[in-house]
């Protein structure tokens, strides 16, 4: 098993975070007030795009089929009422190339989806699960820390007795 870190740090006032990935990549994210970056649940279609994306393009590449543009859209439909989940997400891959074997990009979508494309089979699967915790520290430096609540899988909520530690 391998382990992907993030952290979000605000910047400045309102609603802004930067964030970092573990390969220390950053990201402006903020709310629609700001508007200087993206929304964080922007970054689920994205991210899911982006996984697909690169899966397909090396296939197709292993397959040497040419492909002079390739394009990857993507589409979710929100519930209107909190939590916001989305039900639907639509992902158009737009390939161009000469002589493209369409078999082949079929082919490629299809091992994406259904074998190598971690994002997808993550939002489908409904299997994570989600643990909040909290640590609160105070100017003296005196910490506090517990967990709050575990999400999923299958949208089960599990509340944990509030109980500090350190």
């Amino acid at each position: 098993m391998s382990t992907k870190t993030a952290s979000v740090a605000l910047d400045g006032q309102h609603m802004r975070f930067e964030g970092r990935t573990g390969s220390g990549h950053a990201v402006v994210l903020d709310g629609s007030e700001g508007d200087s970056g993206a929304r964080p649940v922007e970054l689920l279609p994205l991210a899911l795009a982006g996984c697909t994306a690169m899966d397909v393009i090396s296939i197709l590449r292993k397959k040497r089929q040419e492909v002079t543009r390739y394009e990857v859209r993507t589409s979710g439909t929100q519930r209107d009422e909190a939590p916001f989940v989305f039900t639907r997400i639509d992902v158009v891959h737009d390939v161009v190339g000469p002589d493209l074997d369409v078999e082949a990009v079929r082919r490629a979508i299809e091992l994406s989806a259904t074998r190598y494309c971690a994002v997808g089979s993550t939002l489908a699967t409904g299997v994570t699960e989600i643990h909040h915790s909290y640590v609160v520290t105070d100017p003296a430096g005196g910490r506090r820390s517990g967990e709050v609540v575990v999400l999923g899988p299958g949208g089960e909520v599990r509340t944990i007795d509030p109980v500090e530690v350190g």
